[in-house]
C-alpha cells in the first residue's frame, strides 16, 4: 500500500514575498488537520517545528493526529526561517551559529522521537552563497558534513533518518544542497547509515534533472528516503498542483520508485497561494494515484520492453495509448 502525506502548512494560508499576509483567510490548525483526514488515502502530515510544533507541544499534536487516523510522516526542521539563519545554519561560518543549528536539529529528533516518527526532511534553505569570492566552499562543505554527521549520530540513538532534501537555489542564489548528486555526496560523506536524500520534484525539475533518473542514481545507493510531489515551469520553484504541467515524467516516476522498490511516504508540498488549500492538495493527490493506477494497468514488464526498445517513436505510441484519454 502506498502511504500519502501532506505537509500541514499546505493547506492553510501561505504567502509569497510580496504579500506576507497571504491571499487567503488563515485557518485553525485543527481546520487543517480535519481537512487533511478528510482526503481519501492520505494518513500521514509532515509538520514544521516551531510553525507546527515544539517540544512543548509535541504530545498534545500526536493526539491530534491518532484522533483523526494519522501520523506524523516527518518533521522538518527550521533552518530557514529565523533571523539568525541569514547566513547559513548547518554550514555557517559562525561556530556560534551553527551549535545552534545542530540544537534546532536535536530538538526535531527529540520531537520526532516523541511522535513515533522515524524521520526527519532536513532542508538547510539558508546553506549557501550569493556572490563570488564571498565563501569558501571547501571549508563551509566541511563544516555542513560535519553538522549532518553529529545530527545523524544522535538522531540514530532515537531511532530517527535524516533525509536532506536539495534545492538549487532559494533563498540563497547558490544552494550547498542543490542536486540530487552533491546531496548524496554530502550523505555519504557523514558516514552515517541513517542519512540519505529527499527528493522534492519541483526542486529537481528547477535542476533540469529527470526525477525517474534522480530517483535510479538514488536508490542504487539505497539513499533515497523521502519524496515531495508537486509541478513547476522549471524556471522557479512554483509549487503547483501535480501533474498541471508536466504528465509523461509523473508516470515514469511512479515507473522507476515501483521498480526501485521505493517504500516511503508520498507527501504533498505545494504552496497553493490563491487557490482552494485542501482541493489542491487532494488534486495532487488525485493525480499521482491516477498515474501509480495507470502503471499498474499496463504492467511494469511492458514499460520495461518499452524503456529497453531505447525508440522515441514507439514512447510516442504508448504515451497515445495510455496516457492521453480517448
Amino acid at each position: 500500500m502506498k502511504r500519502y502525506s501532506i505537509i500541514l502548512g499546505n493547506l492553510g494560508n501561505t504567502c509569497d514575498r510580496f504579500l506576507s499576509s497571504g491571499y487567503k483567510e488563515s485557518l485553525d490548525k485543527d481546520v487543517m488537520l480535519d481537512q487533511a483526514a478528510s482526503i481519501d488515502g492520505v494518513s500521514g502530515i509532515e509538520l514544521v517545528g516551531t510553525w507546527d510544533v515544539t517540544k512543548e507541544t509535541a504530545a498534545a499534536m500526536k493526539k491530534k493526529l491518532a484522533s483523526r487516523k494519522l501520523r506524523c510522516s516527518s518533521i522538518i526542521p527550521d533552518l530557514f526561517s529565523q533571523k539568525r539563519w541569514g547566513k547559513g545554519s548547518l554550514s555557517s561560518a559562525d561556530a556560534a551559529i551553527r551549535a545552534q543549528a545542530l540544537d534546532e536539529m536535536k530538538a526535531a529528533v527529540d520531537m520526532a522521537h516523541e511522535m513515533e516518527c522515524d524521520m526527519l526532511t532536513v532542508w538547510p534553505g539558508q546553506d549557501g552563497y550569493d556572490y563570488c569570492l564571498a565563501a569558501d566552499y571547501m571549508e563551509e562543505r566541511q563544516w555542513l558534513v560535519d553538522s549532518v554527521a553529529t545530527s545523524a549520530a544522535y538522531a540514530k540513538q532515537k531511532g530517527v533518518r535524516l533525509a536532506l532534501e536539495y534545492k538549487m537555489k532559494e533563498p540563497r542564489t547558490h544552494s550547498y544542497l542543490a542536486r540530487a548528486a552533491d546531496t548524496l555526496l554530502v550523505a555519504v560523506e557523514s558516514g552515517m547509515d541513517n542519512v540519505g536524500v529527499a527528493i522534492d520534484t519541483g526542486h529537481a525539475f528547477l535542476a533540469y534533472e529527470n526525477v525517474g533518473e534522480s530517483i535510479a542514481i538514488l536508490s542504487r545507493a539505497k539513499k533515497l528516503y523521502h519524496m515531495h510531489f508537486n509541478d513547476n515551469y522549471s524556471s522557479w520553484d512554483d509549487d503547483m498542483i501535480v501533474g498541471s504541467v508536466r504528465l509523461v515524467e509523473y508516470f515514469e516516476m511512479m515507473f522507476w520508485l515501483e521498480k526501485t522498490g521505493y517504500s516511503g511516504w508520498y507527501s504533498m508540498d505545494q504552496y497553493p497561494y490563491r487557490e482552494d488549500g485542501a482541493a489542491a492538495v487532494r488534486s495532487s493527490v488525485l493525480f499521482v494515484q491516477r498515474m501509480q493506477a495507470i502503471l499498474e494497468r499496463v504492467g511494469r514488464p511492458a514499460v520495461e520492453t518499452l524503456i529497453k526498445k531505447r525508440d522515441p517513436v514507439a514512447v510516442a505510441a504508448f504515451i497515445r495509448e495510455h496516457l492521453v484519454a480517448r
